[in-house]
């Protein structure tokens, strides 16, 4: 007589499961390999550490049958608990788990083991049912767009995001990278090490152009996430903004850009404010006199042809700046990049139960794009309120972690974390309590740093011009004193002219030709 636990082992695996999962609009059979499931399980069963070598590759809904799902999740709970898995064990469990009949009896699981010599093989089969999994996920996506797409009452830049969110969810589920033995990265460090060494800035990274914060993080390393954060106020695009022009005119590095909050437009004025030494309301209404048409022209010549790419898409998502940045770094080989600033950006497509784990995911992606790539990533973040209430009299209002706004995530997932802080801003005067100058003093203050020191760098903030330049301790400080920097190393402009001596625009003069450069400009 027939065992009935087998006759209701095989009666359920012949029963068909969501139709959606079984046969595609294609009339194709959904990627799965039900014999390999069988041995992945049965071999699981049979060694006590098999289970180990396949636990990052699988989860129950690798499996495409309802009961082998069942049988590993019990598998699952008892590695939990870290219990022996054999066959007496998965039984137990899956009888307190009330799955039992469900997946065919005790006879189903002793049918697994029977079909299985030994769990060599283990950790190959178990990757083809990943692979599976992920293919059957793709088809499911992809289905569900294309069905979308054809919907006309939704607005198709929303189903952009909403695929591109989804198709992020399955992309993390794509296999693990294998470890490696230690000598190729031994081998990969040697050669940073002779690079940095034949340098002549003795840099291992990139150079801001502002040495002592160079020499404190040897440049801004490669696949590092970095965070500055301030209040508002205190500077933080215009520091970022003197730091690309740094890198990108001075030393030629590709930088780019992502202003969430500023158009392309205003950026463009900062940075010709910041070369030129143009106060920005005078580029605003155009009301130069000659000697700064002059020097408008000469110096803003300097800023075409620069490896700077800004993009100002509002509410940009996580999944198209990743899409952004692959294509600069491909095409124009883009060596850094800076987003202005990280709560503006959203995750799109994704479902969250707070802003906290948007956030979360957001930085979490951030840090992920920055090793993909393997370069810099600098993102602005805004500091909560608790900076502005703060009474301590040993710290003032200097920031501090805990101040980080929206999320402890951002410093779990930083490398970096970097404050702004200027306490003349909250002084209002132009000494501290010791009577040190403190007059356009900006303290660029490195609160975490995963591969090396924490300090304070000083800086110089020239707020006419919204520009930050090295911090020279011998100099004396005066409204009227201009601070050596690389940035601002040229001939400075000439005082200017009372207010009412505007003079127009010169008609007609081509600067960037060079046939122009030894004629004097027609008033």
């Amino acid at each position: 007589m027939p065992n009935d636990n087998n006759q209701q082992s095989r009666n359920y695996r012949r029963k068909p499961q969501h139709e959606s999962e079984i046969v595609s609009e294609f009339g194709k059979l959904q990627p799965q390999d039900l014999q390999v499931e069988e041995a992945v399980l049965g071999a699981l069963m049979l060694e006590r550490d098999a289970y180990s070598e396949v636990s990052d590759l699988l989860k129950p809904e690798s499996f495409y049958d309802m009961t082998h799902q069942m049988i590993y999740a019990a598998i699952m709970a008892l590695a939990a608990k870290q219990r022996p898995i054999d066959m007496l064990t998965v039984t137990e469990q899956l009888r307190n788990d009330g799955n039992l009949d469900a997946v065919g009896g005790p006879a189903r699981i002793s049918e697994l083991t029977g079909r299985v010599a030994s769990a060599a093989n283990v950790e190959y089969h178990a990757r083809i049912v990943a692979q599976k999994y992920l293919a059957r996920e793709l088809i499911t996506f992809s289905s569900g767009i294309q069905s979308k797409a054809f919907d006309e009452t939704i607005d198709v830049y929303d189903l952009m995001q909403e695929a591109e969110g989804k198709l992020f969810e399955i992309s993390k589920n794509t296999l693990k990278r294998d470890v490696i033995q230690i000598d190729p990265v031994i081998n990969e460090a040697l050669k940073k090490i002779q690079e940095a060494a034949n340098n002549e800035s003795g840099l291992s990274g990139l150079q801001t152009g502002y040495h002592a914060l160079d020499k404190l993080t040897g440049g801004w390393q490669n696949s590092d996430l970095i965070i500055i954060a301030a209040r508002p106020a205190m500077g933080k695009t215009a520091l970022v903004l003197s730091m690309a022009k740094n890198m990108a005119v001075d030393f030629n590095i590709p930088i780019a850009i992502f202003s969430l909050e500023m158009s392309n437009l205003q950026l463009v004025n900062r940075l010709i404010s910041n070369v030129c030494s143009l106060e920005s309301e005078k580029i605003k209404s155009g009301q130069l006199s000659r000697a700064e048409w002059e020097n408008l022209f000469a110096r803003i010549k300097s800023l075409y042809s620069a490896p700077l790419y800004v993009d100002d898409t509002p509410s940009l998502s996580i999944f198209e700046l990743n899409t952004k940045a692959r294509r600069l770094v491909q095409e124009h080989n883009v060596k850094m990049i800076i987003i202005d600033y990280l709560q503006l950006m959203n995750a799109t497509g994704m479902k969250f139960g707070s802003r906290e784990q948007e956030v979360s995911t957001i930085s979490r992606s951030l840090k992920q794009l920055a090793k993909e790539l393997n370069i810099p990533i600098i993102a602005l973040s805004q500091l909560n309120r608790s900076v502005e209430t703060r009474s301590d009299e040993k710290r003032g209002k200097r920031p501090q972690l805990s101040d980080l706004r929206e999320s402890g995530a951002i410093e779990q997932d930083a490398d970096i974390v970097c404050f702004i802080h200027r306490p003349e801003y909250y002084t209002h005067s132009s000494e501290n309590a010791e009577g040190q100058n403190i007059r356009g003093l900006a303290e660029f203050i490195i609160a975490k740093h995963r591969s090396g020191s924490v300090d304070d760098v000083k800086l110089f903030f020239r707020a006419n011009y919204a520009r930050f330049e090295n911090w020279d301790e011998n100099q004396n400080l005066t409204e009227e004193t201009t601070i050596g920097s690389k940035i601002n190393s040229d001939t400075q402009p000439a005082a200017p002219e009372p207010a009412n001596s505007f003079t127009p625009p010169p008609a007609n003069v081509d600067f960037l030709n060079d046939k122009n450069d030894n004629k004097p400009i027609p008033f």
